[in-house]
């Protein structure tokens, strides 16, 4: 008897190891992006496991808040962009796919952590010095100073506007109209510190321009060796 040869692999089998490859690919080529990702799920889980009290005195010690910042600064700046507060880590995989990781392929890993450092650090510092001045003329209470603020949204704002010069024309007009009405419209009904911060981190990223001609900057050749 002759051995019988394999099956062929079906065209599912073929589908999905493509699927597969190619996503394997996409996060390979945004590695900054997903390691972060990746940081988040973990925070996520860990956060899942405390009990509600616990939870938000363990994020308030972790918060850009005033109380914080004035006590240690760059410990809370860090650690509040390793926390989703809320605890839903599933839009955010799909947020960090469709735009993190495509500024980071585009601008490489450097240029993209730059403008989500930049707007991390500038839009916190923009709208807890605003929530300041407001407390000390007495708009708000006091108590405002330990309002709980941690995540990764302004980041992410930032990082959405700066995208915009990514935006082949005419298009590139359009989507900064999109992202200039879906933060503006919150600050102009809300007017919360938080959609100031959201508002700054917008302009901060599209004052990235600098970055974005940089990396698209054409590279000279050397001229031949005589």
């Amino acid at each position: 008897m002759t051995p019988s040869s394999p099956a062929p692999p079906t065209r599912h089998d073929t589908t999905a190891g493509s699927w597969i490859r190619s996503a394997g690919s996409w996060i390979r080529s945004a590695p900054g992006t997903y390691i972060w990702l990746t940081a988040l799920f973990v925070t996520t889980v860990v956060i899942h496991q405390m009990s509600p009290d616990f939870e938000e005195d363990f994020l308030r010690q972790r918060s850009t808040n005033i109380h914080e910042l004035s006590q240690d600064p760059v410990h809370v700046l860090i650690t509040s962009a390793f926390w989703i507060d809320g605890g839903r880590w599933a839009p955010y995989a799909v947020l960090y796919t469709v735009f993190h990781a495509t500024a980071e392929r585009w601008l490489g890993i450097l240029r993209w952590l730059a403008v989500a450092l930049a707007a991390h650090v500038l839009a916190t510092l923009v709208s807890e010095g605003v929530l300041a001045w407001a407390i000390r003329h007495g708009h708000v209470p006091q108590s405002a100073a330990n309002t709980l603020d941690v995540g990764v949204s302004y980041a992410l704002a930032g990082v959405i506007a700066v995208l915009t010069y990514h935006v082949p024309q005419p298009w590139r007009y359009v989507y900064l109209f999109a992202v200039v009405v879906f933060y503006g419209i919150p600050l102009i009904a809300g007017r919360t510190f938080t959609d100031l911060g959201h508002f700054a981190a917008v302009l901060i990223g599209l004052a990235c321009y600098p970055l974005t001609t940089a990396r698209s900057r054409p590279q000279t050749k050397a001229p031949p060796a005589q």
